[in-house]
């Protein structure tokens, strides 16, 4: 785009239409990637991106591939990718047992920004030396490569005797984890925090390349390429760093440095120390992306694991997005490097006001299944869709223990309210103190049987708590309630009589 308009703005809306999408579609692809076959639903999105890329390459190799063409295809590009991503993130823990998922998204965090940085660095090269058609061509070839991948791929299926949720059912649970979820918020509001700011450099590289260094493709593609060994760098020193620092010092810290990589690039024109201060800028780069990927993933639970990586791919995106636009606007109306120097300094307050949202609180999580719940006493089979379902539970607890005792049940009340609870509360009786009523209510029994596969360890832990302040020598009592209504043969002879 830069050899085919001088317009920063023009430059800044190519990544834009990569990552727009992102906002638009992201949910949906999270939402599908949770309820269908997750390997014949990546095998379309990749032949649709193989599509798209193939008919930008046939033409720039016809000479006709204008800024406004290139823009859309982009945008199309941008699309698939959108529907794959949430869906290829959360593959990762289909891949790898739980006690390596943490150090495995780390690696795949990595892996996925390395090739963001290499791969335009060697499309710079290939740009250079062969033409943007030949870049393209084999970006499309690179393709058949993950299409041959995901053919062969055979992933384990899980294991549930319970239908797969409604589109609007399954998106409707995903947001309501994310609201209830204050560990996942977190990490969405770190997230927040940091790429809003961080976008202004990928977004004004190639304008300052072109602009102030009076440079083309080649240097373009070696800064890229200095960006991409500082994160291989920091890939290999981040797991000792981790050993010494949490994700809350080392989030801090790498925003600084990324800040200060900014204010480098605004202002120093010595190509020799913007390689060394790209450099730095992948380090950075990849210390905070991998921490809050890592933090983001293994925050929820693998329900919702696409859904809620999706609500944080949207997060990134549009951050990257709105502030490609921001940064690019602000530069063409007063300069790439005033607009760099106010995003840095803006990252660095950013950085400071985001302290408050821990990010090891949210990788700590124990969100493994535990299937601890007894299956429901029922007289009867009931009909998945009947409903609401009321469930009680009921506690009785001493003087002394009151105080602990809502404490914890508060916490219990959000974690049912984040596996699909609609209502919650607790209750004390009126007659006798120290005996406490829970309860809460779920759309259908069937969203309560998805309640009995969604409970995690650490739920068990905080049951567990809370029983040992129960006084009964018995378990405390559950009772499940179904809603009723008079059956319609009786209103049809009701309004016979009538």
């Amino acid at each position: 785009m830069s050899e085919r308009t001088g317009s920063p703005l023009m430059v800044a809306a190519v990544q834009s239409a990569t990552t727009l999408p992102v906002v638009a579609f992201a949910l949906v692809a999270g939402t599908l990637a949770d309820i269908v076959d997750r390997r014949r639903y990546l095998l379309g999105v990749q032949l649709w991106m193989l599509l798209v890329v193939t008919l930008v390459a046939l033409q720039a190799h016809a000479g006709r591939l204008g800024a406004w063409s290139l823009l859309c295809l982009t945008f199309a590009l941008g699309t698939g990718a959108a529907m794959a991503m949430p869906a290829q993130a959360a593959t990762t823990a289909d891949l790898v047992p739980r006690t390596v998922l943490a150090p495995a998204v780390a690696l795949s965090s990595i892996g996925m920004n390395i090739a963001r940085s290499i791969g335009p660095a060697l499309g710079g090269l290939v740009v250079a030396r062969f033409g943007v058609a030949w870049a393209f061509s084999l970006n499309a070839l690179s393709f058949l490569g993950v299409v041959f991948v995901l053919w062969r791929w055979r992933p384990v299926q899980s294991v549930s005797t319970l239908p797969a949720e409604s589109f609007g059912g399954a998106l409707r649970a995903g947001l309501r984890y994310a609201v209830r979820a204050g560990e996942f918020r977190s990490v969405l509001v770190k997230s927040a925090c940091f790429f809003v700011f961080a976008s202004a450099l990928p977004s004004q590289l190639a304008i300052v390349v072109r602009q102030q260094l009076s440079a083309g493709a080649g240097t373009y593609g070696m800064l890229l390429g200095f960006i991409g060994a500082g994160a291989i760098g920091g890939a290999i020193v981040l797991p000792k760093l981790r050993e010494r620092f949490n994700a809350d010092r080392l989030v801090p810290a790498a925003t600084l440095v990324y800040s200060l990589t900014m204010l480098a690039l605004a202002g120093i024109r010595d190509l020799r120390l913007l390689c060394v201060a790209m450099l730095a800028n992948g380090v950075s780069w990849i210390t905070v992306l991998s921490s809050l990927q890592t933090a983001a993933h293994v925050s929820v639970p693998a329900w919702v694991r696409a859904r809620a990586l999706s609500l944080y791919i949207m997060v990134f995106s549009a951050g990257m997005a709105g502030g490609s636009l921001i940064w690019g606007t602000l530069a063409q109306h007063a300069g790439t490097g005033f607009a760099l120097t106010v995003a840095a300094v803006l990252a660095v307050l950013a950085g400071v006001f985001s302290l408050r949202f821990r990010l090891s609180v949210a990788m700590a999580r124990d969100t493994a299944p535990s299937a601890h719940w007894p299956q429901p006493a029922v007289a009867a089979k009931i009909d998945h869709a009947r409903g609401p379902v009321l469930v009680t539970v009921e506690y009785l607890i001493g003087p002394t223990n009151r105080e602990e005792f809502l404490h914890h049940i508060h916490q219990l009340g959000g974690t049912r309210q984040r596996d699909g609870a609609v209502q919650w509360g607790v209750m004390e009786d009126a007659a006798q103190p120290g005996r406490f009523l829970e309860y809460f209510i779920v759309d259908s029994w069937l969203e309560h049987l998805r309640q009995h596969e969604r409970v995690t360890h650490e739920e068990q832990r905080l049951q567990d708590r809370l029983r040992a302040l129960h006084l009964d020598a018995r378990p405390p009592s559950v009772r499940h309630f179904v809603g009723a209504t008079p059956s319609s043969s009786y209103l049809v002879a009701l309004e016979n009589v009538s």
